[in-house]
Formats: structure tokens, sequence, C-alpha cells
């Protein structure tokens, strides 16, 4: 069967799970005889096709139906959350030769570009939702719109012309990354078909890293207790928290090392980062790498470098880098939010605090540090689960049964 993924964007400078699992499930679907292409929009890319891990990317003009927008604004819509639209990309869907399925990463007026032409080709689509819709903090989607705040949207007719607001309603199914996000929809929407399709990871990738390397490459003695954060340099990331945790810990050992690693979707906020690290004198335990390739070796490396793991988000629908810190056999402390509690057993392979409490993270952080067994036994846990459950190729073979399942079902006319 044929497929194509329609995603925003598509790029390695700003690249996060979303990004990770449409490439890694699309390079299992071709090996195993199914082929695949992403579509995206030209945002932040310089490029009109690209190659990456041997997926063909094709990626068209687009524009932001708001009067009085101005390039910085445009800049952030870009980073995060713009409500964009690519009569290029419209075309190009509608063009494309015979599929047999639409694969939307991305909703607003961008899904219902897919939602329109899949309807208009008589193919069935689904919707897998990698940022959440119903589980997202006011705050969070407050944010995602920010940008447009003094300029005058004039696209609300493009959105009823595409159907923006039906993108999820004439799904053919929707595909949630979280459980609680899976469960929200499937009590908003009760007659669609929701599945809880979770993220995977490349076990053997994240398994073969070098810490020796890694810290060589960045300074890292190799005394230090490194604590590692792996996303978007972004407040709903919040890895103020982590630096305030660490603070607290060179107070009971000076020999901890933070390592931040994440591309910048808000400038200001890794300005305001930066600027904390500098102003409580901890540029000597922090190392701060923007902007590293996911394909990167180092990325591999810094988790077998890592002594601990740290996910401190406000807000995670998922939390891939968990399932990467498990599968380097790291010990697991993360903000219980989203999907996180939803395939994290407490106490078992990971620990998890309120998202927001430095105290209560800080003394996870120090319970761990204080039990060696702790940490062994909780990395084990996790190391298992990733190889067992949760690999690209395992996660593919659902994904692949839902494509045939939801082709058969689809209508002819």
């Amino acid at each position: 069967m044929k497929s194509a993924q329609l995603t925003r964007r598509f790029v390695a400078e700003t690249w996060g799970g979303m990004e990770t699992a449409v490439l890694e499930t699309s390079r299992r679907l071709v090996a195993k005889g199914h082929p695949t292409e992403i579509l995206c929009s030209k945002a932040l890319a310089t490029r009109d096709r690209d190659v990456i891990g041997g997926i063909r990317v094709s990626r068209f003009p687009y524009f932001y139906p708001y009067l009085g927008l101005d390039a910085r604004a445009k800049h952030r819509l870009d980073l995060k959350g713009g409500n964009l639209f690519s009569f290029r990309l419209m075309q190009a869907l509608a063009r494309r030769t015979p599929m047999d399925l639409l694969h939307l990463h991305t909703g607003k007026r961008m899904g219902a570009i897919g939602r329109y032409v899949a309807k208009k080709r008589n193919i069935p689509y689904i919707v897998s939702l990698h940022g959440g819709v119903y589980d997202v903090p006011a705050e969070e989607a407050r944010s995602w719109t920010a940008p447009t705040a003094r300029s005058f949207e004039w696209g609300k007719a493009l959105g009823w012309w595409v159907g923006s607001r039906r993108v999820l309603e004439d799904a053919d199914a929707i595909l949630c990354v979280g459980g609680v996000e899976a469960r929200e929809v499937a009590h908003r929407l009760p007659k669609k078909r929701v599945v809880h399709l979770p993220n995977g990871v490349d076990a053997d990738r994240f398994a073969s890293g070098i810490g020796m390397r890694f810290r060589s490459r960045y300074g890292i003695a190799s005394n230090r207790h490194v604590l590692l954060t792996v996303g978007r340099i972004d407040p709903q990331k919040n890895q103020l928290l982590a630096v305030e945790a660490l603070e607290a810990l060179l107070n009971q050992d000076r020999r901890w090392h933070l390592v931040l690693i994440g591309h910048v979707t808000d400038p200001a906020y890794g300005e305001r980062l930066a600027e904390t690290i500098r102003r409580k004198g901890l540029e000597e335990h922090v190392t701060l790498i923007e902007g590293l390739d996911a394909a990167s070796s180092d990325l591999q490396d810094a988790y077998a470098a890592a002594d601990v793991f740290l996910l401190p988000s406000m807000h995670e629908p998922f939390g891939i880098v968990i399932l990467e810190a498990w599968a380097a056999g790291l010990p697991v402390v993360a903000s219980r939010t989203g999907g996180v509690a939803s395939f994290v057993r407490e106490g078992v392979d990971g620990l998890m605090f309120t998202p927001g409490a430095v105290a209560e993270c800080i003394r996870l952080l120090s319970a761990l540090h204080d039990s060696r067994a702790m940490k062994e036994v909780i990395g084990r846990n996790g190391y298992v689960k990733a190889h067992t459950h949760y690999d690209w190729d395992v996660i593919t073979d659902r994904l692949l049964k839902l494509y045939g399942e939801v082709i058969d079902a689809h209508p002819v006319h």
C-alpha cells in the first residue's frame, strides 16, 4: 500500500518527537515494501526537496493569513504552532499519483488541507496527535497564538473552505501517542476509532553510545555526576527547573553537572535560561548544547555519558526522550504530566514528581544519587521495557496493521 505523511514542517534544525516518529515509521514502512513520502510547508527550510533517512521530503511555499504580521512574529509562528496555509501543497496532494491512505501529523488549516484532498480523492485519512489537542494546558495553547495578537486574521474563510473544524470528526482513525489524550479523545468523539499508539525508539542505537567520547568532546570530567535533559528549549520543557535543581544538588555534592540538549523554539526563553545560568554562577557545571542534529552520534553518546535522565516538562503528550534514556539503561526522573504517567511505572522504571515541584524533584534526584541499587534496578527495568515493547519495528507493525484495516473499511463510491 502507498501512503503520504503530511506535517506542518520537517527540518533538522527544530527536530522533535513528531519528526522522529514520522521518519522512523516511514523508514520501516518503506523497508517492508510500502512506499511513503513526507509533504510539508517550507517553514524554516531553505530547500524544496530533501531526502532524509532515505525518505523523500517535499516542501511547499506557504503563508499566514493575517494582516499586520511582521517578520519576527512570522518566525515565532514558524517555530511553534503557526496556523499556516499552502495552495501549492494542496495542489501537490491533489495531483499525487494514486495513494491508498493519507496520514496527517498536523491539524488546523494544514491538517484541513489533507482532509479536503482526501475527501475529494475518496481516500481514507488518519490523524496522529503528537502535541495533543484536548490534553494541553491553557497557557501552552495561548503561547501558540501569542505572535498574532496585534494582527488581523483574514483566513477563517480558508479554514471554513477546507473544513479545519472537522479534521478529527471526519478522520477514519485518530492516533494518540499518550494514553491520557486517547481517553479524552474517545470521550469527546465516542463514534470515532481512537487508537493509543505510543512513540518508539531505535533501541539498539541508544544502547550503543560511548560516554567517554561525549565527556571528552565537551570537556566534562570523568568524576562528574551528569544529569541529562533533552528537549526543545521552550517553557513547556521547563529547563529552568533543572537549573534550580542543579543549584541545590551542588550544595550537597560539587561533582554534579547538568547537560541540556535541545533546539531553541522560544528565543526569549533561551535567553532567560542562559542568563539564569550566568547569574547563578553555574557555567562551570552546565553544558548547554543548542541545535544538536538528531542523527548525530553525540546524542546517543550523551545518554551513555549521563548518570540520571531528567524530564522536567510542564506538559508532555508522550516523552519520547524517556524511551531513549531507557534504551541506554539510564534511570529516569520525570514530571508526572500528560502521556508520561501512562507508560512510566512509578518506582519500577522511573520516579515522578508533580510538574513544577522543584523540591520534590531534588528529593528524588538525591535519593537516586544515594542509592546505587535503586539506580541500577530502575535503569535495568527501563532498558528491558524499551527494547521489548517500544522498538520502532514493533510500533510500525501496529501502524501498518491499522493502515490495512482503515483502507479495507473505507467505503468505495
